[in-house]
């Protein structure tokens, strides 16, 4: 495992994701000044998402040409620069115009980022992967955290500062991803007994027959769509909460420091999950820790949205994001071995779709929250864990195994 590339790329996702999840933040404490409704709110962090989001299969492709190398570092500044200048808005429309231009660096980084951390994993690939969403998901844990603090003390001069403290995670990056990624062979399997040989046959046989193929091929289709299906109800979950969350905490009286530490929470949670779930899916049946993950997650969801005046609000919180997190690294890394030669694209393609079906469960979410209630809105998402881990059921167990990629010689290691 190549841990000062895999260290350059993690770190860089945590800084671009401390910003990227003090947006919602910033909108919840402008709703006054600014007269921003839920129905803004939902819609500000959709355009931010998408624009985030449907650029990533583009820059996966430029990842899969130029190997990544500067990709991650400019679009952590791009960001930053794009952040700063927004803290200088003075009405709504700016504010989100500058944040969604901001957002483009954000989808730069991420397929990039998820193909060096795979391949900085090396054998390990998913347990790499696992490791930047970690970090990624760290930084959207403190993101909410040192907002809340920050904007409560000084206003719009912390997001300034946390735009400035990004630029060393820049230079880290630029250096320590300065080297390309070659493809490696990956160690031969161990000789098959005459058991698995006999059972391999078995298969072929089975393969070559039509009515076979055509149930393999319509089975194939489901699995996908199952796929698709689980990853959308996932990410508008994880998106709404990360979206809705400040404001929902507001309206019941909390301050920005409070509802900063009360999102924090489950957003530690979601990256240890996530960590977690990248560990287990190297050695455990994938579908299956998808499935009892999402349903375990489905009444710790709801619970935290309404015992939140006690003390008992931190451990359903923790308990409800660890469990939403568990399936992401394996989802990523699940995504890649169906493009196992272009991971980029892969990581770009499922990075994208995850964000944008999310930004369009939030887009969806804030208008509906307006015309009912956002308490009924946020209770609603909290039990679609559940429908999300029916999918599981129709998943294949493993995926065929992804060609793992190397740093080239002499990279930095």
């Amino acid at each position: 495992m190549n841990l000062r590339r895999l260290s350059a790329v993690s770190f860089g996702h945590m800084a671009i994701d401390i910003l990227n999840a003090s947006i919602a933040m910033i909108l919840a404490v402008l709703a006054v000044p600014f007269n921003i409704t839920n129905a803004q709110i939902g819609l500000g962090g959709m355009a931010y998402a998408l624009m985030g989001s449907l650029t990533q299969p583009f820059f996966g492709v430029l990842a899969d040409r130029f190997g990544g190398r500067w990709l991650g570092a400019v679009g952590l500044l791009w960001t930053a620069v794009f952040y700063y200048a927004a803290t200088f808005s003075q009405n709504y429309f700016t504010l989100i115009t500058l944040m969604t231009v901001a957002s483009l660096g954000s989808g730069a980084f991420h397929p990039q980022g998820a193909m060096n951390a795979g391949a900085a994993g090396g054998h390990r690939a998913t347990t790499g992967t696992s490791v930047f969403f970690l970090l990624g998901q760290m930084g959207l844990a403190l993101g909410p955290m040192i907002a809340g603090v920050l904007l409560e003390e000084i206003w719009m001069l912390g997001p300034r500062i946390m735009a400035i403290a990004t630029l060393p995670f820049v230079v880290w990056m630029a250096i320590g991803l300065r080297k390309p990624l070659v493809r490696v062979e990956e160690e031969p399997p161990p000789p098959a007994t005459l058991e698995q040989r006999r059972r391999l046959q078995r298969r072929v046989a089975r393969a070559r027959s039509g009515s076979d193929r055509a149930a393999q091929s319509n089975r194939r289709w489901v699995a996908l769509v199952a796929f698709a299906v689980l990853v959308a109800l996932r990410a508008s979950v994880h998106q709404i909460f990360y979206g809705l969350l400040p404001k929902y905490f507001a309206d019941l009286g909390f301050t920005p420091t409070q509802f900063g530490f009360m999102v924090g929470v489950p957003s530690v949670a979601i990256a240890l999950g996530s960590m977690t779930g990248g560990v287990l899916g190297d050695r455990y049946d994938q579908p299956k820790i998808l499935l009892w993950s999402l349903l375990a997650a489905t009444p710790f969801s709801w619970l935290m949205l309404d015992i939140v005046h006690d003390w008992v609000f931190f451990p359903l919180a923790f308990a409800a994001g660890f469990l939403v997190g568990i399936p992401h690294s394996i989802l990523v890394v699940m995504a890649q071995r169906f493009l196992p030669n272009r991971q980029g694209l892969a990581s770009g393609a499922i990075l994208g779709f995850t964000f944008a079906s999310g930004a369009l469960g939030m887009g969806l979410a804030g208008p509906i929250a307006d015309y009912y209630t956002l308490s009924g809105v946020m209770h609603v998402v909290a039990v679609m864990p559940l429908f999300a881990a029916l999918c599981a059921v129709f998943l294949r167990t493993r995926i065929a195994t992804a060609l793992p990629m190397a740093p080239a010689a002499g990279s930095a290691d």
